[in-house]
C-alpha cells in the first residue's frame, strides 16, 4: 500500500497558502495529510529560537480540537527532567528519528510522555528531525490511535514529508527571529517600523511624547569597586528594577548609554494619559529600588528625569551603521532634567509640562538653568507626604 503525499508536499514548498501564522499552517498541514488517508491523531512541531528569554516554541494539533496549541519555553527547560527524559530530546542532540508502536505489547515505556499517550489511546508515535539549511536540527512528532499504529506505508510517508514541512517551519523560524532580534535590540515599536520597510537613514516622523531619561549614580566608583562581570549584573539588575515598569505601561525603551537609559511614552489622544503613564512607572521604579537596595550595604542612587515635548523618531547614525531613536530639543532636555536629581536630592524631577497634565500633586522645586536652554524652567518632583 503507497500514500500519495505528492499534493501535501507540493503545498508546503508552495508555502502553505492562504495560511499567513505557523499555527493556521499546521491545522492545514494536518487538514490535508489526514484528506490523503494519514491516521493522525496529534502532531506537535517543536523549535528553538533565537531570543534572550525563549529557548524554544511548541505548536501542537490535536484532533477534534478547535485550535493549535501555542507554547514558549524558558532556558531553564534544557535542565529539567521534563526535556532530559524527552524523546525530542534524542531528536535534537543526535539527529534520529524515535519511534514507539505502543500497540505491540513490548514497546518499551522508556519516556514519561508515552504514560500520557497511552491514556488518549495513542497507539504509535513517530517524532522525526527537521532539518534546516543552516545545519540546526529541530524537530516533529506524529500520533495515531489507529489500531495497530502507523502502517509502514504510514511511516514512510510521514517520513517523505518531513524535509518538505521542516523548509516551511524554517521559513517562519526567520520570520521569528528576524522580529526577537528586532524587539529585544529595538524594541517592538521600532523593531515593527524596520520591519515594514523604514530602514533608510533619515526616515523618521514627528512625535509627541513623555521622553524619559534615567541613571545610575556613582556608576564609577562602583564598576572601580567590583569585577566587571558584577559590575554588568548590577547594571542589568538596575535596568530591570526601572525599566521594567517602563515595558508594563507600553513605554519603549530606545537606547542604553552606558548606565542611563533613553525610553518615551508616545502620546496617543491625551498628553494627559502618557503622562500618567509615565508618572505611574516611575513610581513603580521607585518601588523596585527601593526593594532592591533593602538588600544592599550601599543603597543604589539613580535619578528619573520626565518631560513632554516633540520630537523626530526615526533613523539616525551613518550608512553602514544606524540606530532607532528620537532626537530634539525635548530630548536633550529631559537629559538635563533628570542630571538635576542628584543636585537637587530627589530621585524624579518632572518638567511643567508634564506636571501640568497630572492628577498627582506636584511640589516645584523652583525655577533652573538647563544647559542649552535660554530660559530657566520650573521642574517639580513629588510632593511629601505628611
Amino acid at each position: 500500500m503507497t500514500l500519495d503525499v505528492r499534493p501535501v508536499v507540493d503545498w508546503l514548498i508552495a508555502g502553505a497558502p492562504p495560511a499567513r501564522v505557523p499555527e493556521d499552517a499546521l491545522a492545514e498541514f494536518c487538514r490535508r495529510a489526514r484528506a490523503v488517508g494519514l491516521p493522525l491523531y496529534r502532531v506537535a512541531v517543536f523549535v528553538r529560537t533565537l531570543h534572550p528569554n525563549v529557548v524554544g516554541r511548541s505548536f501542537i494539533w490535536v484532533e477534534g480540537r478547535e485550535s493549535v496549541e501555542t507554547g514558549e519555553a524558558a532556558y531553564d527547560l534544557l535542565e529539567s527532567e521534563q526535556f532530559l527524559k524527552s524523546p525530542i530530546r534524542i531528536v535534537f542532540a543526535e539527529h534520529r528519528e524515535v519511534r514507539r508502536c505502543l500497540a505491540d505489547p513490548s514497546c518499551p515505556i522508556d519516556f514519561p510522555v508515552l504514560d500520557d499517550l497511552l491514556k488518549e489511546g495513542v497507539t504509535d508515535f513517530l517524532a522525526l528531525p527537521l532539518a534546516f539549511v543552516n545545519g540546526e536540527v529541530h524537530a516533529c512528532s506524529f500520533a495515531t490511535r489507529q489500531p495497530g499504529g502507523f502502517r509502514e506505508a504510514e511511516a514512510a510517508a510521514l517520513r517523505a514529508m518531513a524535509p518538505a514541512l521542516a523548509r516551511l517551519a524554517e521559513v517562519y523560524s526567520l520570520m521569528a527571529r528576524s522580529r526577537n532580534i528586532l524587539d529585544a535590540y529595538l524594541g517592538s515599536h521600532a523593531g515593527e517600523k524596520v520591519l515594514a520597510g523604514q530602514i533608510r537613514r533619515g526616515d523618521g516622523e514627528e512625535l509627541r511624547a513623555v521622553i524619559w531619561f534615567c541613571d545610575l549614580r556613582d556608576s564609577t566608583a562602583l564598576a572601580d569597586s567590583m569585577s566587571r562581570a558584577d559590575f554588568l549584573q548590577l547594571l542589568n539588575t538596575f535596568f530591570e528594577c526601572v525599566l521594567g515598569p517602563v515595558l508594563a505601561r507600553q513605554g519603549q525603551v530606545l537606547r542604553f548609554i552606558g548606565d542611563a537609559a533613553l525610553a518615551i511614552f508616545p502620546v496617543g489622544g491625551s498628553p494627559r494619559e502618557a503622562c500618567e503613564r509615565a508618572l505611574a512607572a516611575a513610581l513603580e521604579a521607585q518601588a523596585a529600588m527601593d526593594k532592591l537596595n533593602a538588600t544592599r550595604a550601599l543603597p543604589l542612587r539613580f535619578g528619573i528625569g520626565l518631560h513632554l515635548g516633540e520630537v523626530l523618531y526615526g533613523n539616525v547614525g551613518t550608512p553602514s551603521r544606524i540606530e532607532f531613536t528620537v532626537i530634539g530639543a525635548a530630548a536633550n532636555e529631559a537629559a538635563r532634567i533628570e542630571a538635576l536629581c542628584k543636585d537637587v536630592g530627589a530621585p524624579l524631577i518632572v518638567s511643567e509640562a508634564v506636571a501640568r497634565e497630572l492628577g498627582t500633586p506636584m511640589c516645584s522645586i523652583g525655577r533652573h538653568h538647563l544647559r542649552g536652554v535660554g530660559e530657566t524652567v520650573e521642574l517639580f518632583t513629588l510632593a511629601k507626604k505628611n
